[in-house]
């Protein structure tokens, strides 16, 4: 059986999220799945990661919190992975059937339903999340936790050229950025988009060599140590070798193929089985591409029985080069707005 397979029975016997390591746990003494690593509970933890990746929301699971995951609602899972739930009595309190949305999504439908187009402070939609059931957390400070993840989404937009679908109004209030009408942020998001539309297009007309430098510059800014381009021979059909260094504790060796390919020319599932087969000892696989993979092709790279291999597309290619400054340069203008804590100072000294 499957590491995915098993972690399906025991969180529905469970019926409600665990951690990885207690999934690792419970499905080794259930005889569900052997494992002769030294850390059971990261592979659990990577192989179920990489389903809801791979799968987006077609896949069993969600993960709701650091390393901690639940099952998606049951009538969403189909196919093979329906035929692997087995029947189990029901927990005296019923697992939300809505439950584990992610922060983020949580945020986004609290204000949806709620909002009325007005802003809301992060503690209350914290508190209409958890009410709902859409929020499952094991966390002891979730209103934090909520407003740390919407700030990071924020920013992490706002440096790739994206509009935030979330606007901060101050004193911990957050609105939808769709509320705010067509005005400058919007002017700025059509702007962003025509340029990642001519980043893209600059990057089909780049010569084989040059494409595979400027992926090494990337790669160097993401946290790539000892970066270096392979001979334009070829080496087993990997362009770039380098080691991605975690918070200076994590090194993982990395071998790397570039595909410069125009957008209706997908990648598909022979270029990964070719990657995997060229690695060396050690290694993990990445495939970058301008254009997009198959079904197939992503099927294959998160083979649970296999070495994984990430997949970077050419949407997320650019998002990735904007955010790093690679082939743009950021034009912010200044822009003021009243303060409203200020405002109402004023008014009470007049007073």
């Amino acid at each position: 059986m499957s590491v995915q397979s098993a972690a399906i029975e025991v969180l529905k016997g469970a019926g409600k999220p665990l951690h990885a390591a207690e999934i690792a746990k419970l499905i080794i003494e259930a005889g569900l799945w052997k494992s002769d690593g030294k850390t059971p509970e990261a592979t659990v933890s990577a192989r179920l990661y990489s389903d809801i990746k791979s799968n987006g929301d077609k896949s069993p699971f969600v993960k709701v919190g650091p390393q901690t995951f639940a099952l998606r609602d049951s009538t969403e899972i189909e196919g093979d992975t329906a035929s692997a739930l087995a029947p189990v009595e029901k927990p005296s309190k019923p697992h939300p059937t809505n439950a584990g949305f992610s922060f983020i999504d949580c945020a986004q439908k609290v204000l949806e339903e709620f909002g009325g187009k007005n802003p809301m402070h992060y503690k209350e939609i914290t508190e209409k999340a958890l009410e709902k059931g859409w929020l499952v957390t094991s966390g002891k400070t979730p209103e934090a936790s909520m407003y740390a993840q919407v700030i990071t989404e924020i920013k992490r937009q706002q440096k790739r050229g994206e509009r935030p679908r979330f606007v901060q109004h101050g004193r911990g209030y957050i609105g939808l950025s769709q509320w705010m009408g067509r005005g400058l942020a919007f002017q700025i998001e059509q702007h962003n988009h025509q340029v990642r539309k001519a980043l893209r297009e600059r990057l089909l007309a780049m010569k084989p060599g040059e494409f595979e430098e400027l992926i090494s510059q990337l790669l160097a800014e993401m946290g790539f140590e000892m970066v270096e381009v392979t001979k334009l021979s070829g080496d087993g059909g990997i362009d770039v070798r380098g080691t991605l260094v975690v918070g200076d504790v994590v090194r993982i060796k990395m071998a790397v193929q570039v595909k410069k390919w125009k957008l209706k020319n997908n990648i598909l599932a022979p270029v990964v089985q070719q990657v995997r087969g060229s690695l060396g000892a050690h290694e993990q696989g990445l495939i970058i591409t301008t254009s997009d993979f198959s079904a197939g092709a992503i099927k294959e790279a998160a083979q649970s029985d296999k070495t994984p291999i990430a997949l970077m597309n050419g949407e997320q290619l650019v998002m990735l080069l904007m955010e790093h400054g690679i082939g743009v340069h950021r034009s912010t203008p200044d822009l003021f707005e009243i303060d409203e804590e200020f405002a109402t100072t004023q008014n009470a000294m007049k007073e």
